[in-house]
């Protein structure tokens, strides 16, 4: 059939409150137009991120109530141990709360003053933990990556030439090379497995690690089964022990693609590298057999592995933010194309051409989305990226509005009124105003940022 079905039946709801223009408008404006500052309750469709967002089955739940919160040597650690390395072949595997808590470990022995990390996109927690150590995150996305009519099958992969020559270069500086799956900051675009294993092949040259940020392993699998030629016969999860392959370590949100509301975790082959990230590990997340989380996450991590690479699971996740890619399009919103694994991304420069980079397009028509339909969105742009680490600032190199769409969360019929709050707002896109930020950190500002919109 040409219907794409939902692989599930829903056994338990959560009910959303409905709200009207005006009071969104009012609990914008208390939130100084900061969508993360919105209550969750006041939000009605929330596509803000897929992390850790996701409905988790019934076999998860009844991992819960089985899950072991021994301090060390939980059964529920070696259920997951075992799990991750049915995909993951690494020899070290230490948990942590959460994929940045892993990043964050690693670049606390990694990084330094004059250290460079390159990657094909680093994105936000990444570049954080990279930077707060003095090192510099150097994004070398393949040129097809930043345009978003392309539609090239893998706009995700690292620049090998660039790396090649960026390596030559600064070999000495560089403790890893990086590659994130998907890349989420350049559309959730996949790379592929013959770039996975060049870069490997590049970072090794030069007797450097190889490194994949997997957070979205499984869904970058599922592309290359259908996008890369002599592929698509192979299952997914012998995918993805190919491109872990000839990896050296890996950082893992486990909040993505391993279907959970918490954790992640590092992986490496290297002992000693090991031996001081757990030690690491003991200072700030917890005992490494547990890192932070409790036993039944674990077991909740193992069971999600699982189901992730279920392969009717994959083609309806990825199919429902293609549907939405291919409405939005019809209707002359420029979107990234083709689509994502993970998310929809809207071009707001392009869409509200009227408004700046440096005036935050991206950031007013998150704005709007709200205001107009209760939909929570993100920016992916010159709020995020747009600050350098000397204070400086310069327009990113798009403006995005990232649609994170939650695994197992929606229906077709919330896809429908995403569309119709859409077409709502084309009419009026080119009366929407710039905005300025009135406070911010000194890092990663737009989770915090107060702004107010230009009149």
């Amino acid at each position: 059939m040409k219907t794409i079905i939902e692989p599930f039946r829903i056994k338990s709801v959560e009910p959303i409150r409905f709200t009207t223009r005006p009071e969104r408008e009012r609990l914008l404006r208390a939130a100084n137009w900061n969508t993360f500052a919105l209550h969750a309750d006041d939000v009605m469709i929330d596509l803000l991120t897929d992390s850790g967002t996701s409905a988790m089955s019934a076999a998860q739940w009844g991992t819960m109530m089985t899950g072991d919160e021994s301090y060390a040597g939980s059964p529920s650690f070696w259920r997951f141990d075992a799990a991750v390395r049915d995909l993951f072949d690494f020899v070290h595997i230490i948990p942590t709360h959460q994929g940045r808590a892993a990043e964050a470990i690693l670049f606390s022995i990694l990084g330094g003053a004059g250290c460079k990390v390159p990657s094909n996109t680093h994105f936000d927690t990444t570049r954080g933990n990279i930077e707060a150590t003095g090192a510099e995150a150097v994004d070398l996305l393949v040129p097809e990556g930043h345009d978003p009519n392309d539609l090239s099958p893998f706009k995700g992969n690292i620049d090998l030439g660039r790396l090649e020559r960026f390596m030559a270069e600064y070999a000495d500086d560089v403790p890893c090379v990086m590659i994130t799956v998907t890349n989420n900051a350049g559309g959730g675009q996949p790379a592929s497995l013959e770039n996975i294993h060049a870069a490997a092949d590049i970072a090794h040259a030069h007797g450097k690690p190889f490194i994949i940020d997997a957070c979205r392993f499984a869904e970058n699998a599922h592309f290359i089964k259908h996008r890369e030629p002599g592929q698509e016969h192979r299952s997914i999860p012998d995918i993805v022990r190919d491109m872990f392959s000839t990896a050296d370590g890996m950082t893992m949100s486990a909040k993505k693609d391993a279907l959970v509301n918490i954790g992640g975790w590092l992986a490496l082959n290297d002992a000693e590298l090991a031996m001081k990230a757990r030690n690491r590990l003991i200072m700030t997340e917890g005992f490494p057999t547990y890192g932070g989380l409790a036993g039944r996450d674990l077991d909740a991590i193992a069971q999600g592995l699982a189901e992730v690479v279920d392969e009717d699971y994959l083609r309806y996740r990825v199919r429902t933010n293609e549907y939405l890619v291919e409405r939005l399009d019809a209707m002359g919103v420029p979107v990234i194309k083709p689509a994502g694994g993970h998310a929809v991304f809207v071009d707001a420069r392009t869409w509200l051409a009227h408004v700046p980079p440096l005036q935050y397009p991206g950031h007013s028509l998150a704005c709007a989305l709200y205001e107009a339909g209760g939909i929570r969105t993100t920016e992916i742009g010159t709020v995020m990226f747009g600050r350098r680490p000397d204070g400086s600032e310069q327009p990113a190199a798009m403006d995005l509005v990232r649609l994170a769409m939650p695994r197992r969360v929606y229906t077709q019929s919330h896809a429908d009124y995403i569309v119709e709050v859409f077409d709502e707002l084309r009419a009026g896109v080119a009366e929407l105003p710039g905005y300025r930020i009135t406070e911010e950190p000194p890092a990663m500002r737009h989770f915090t940022a107060k702004f107010e919109p230009l009149t």
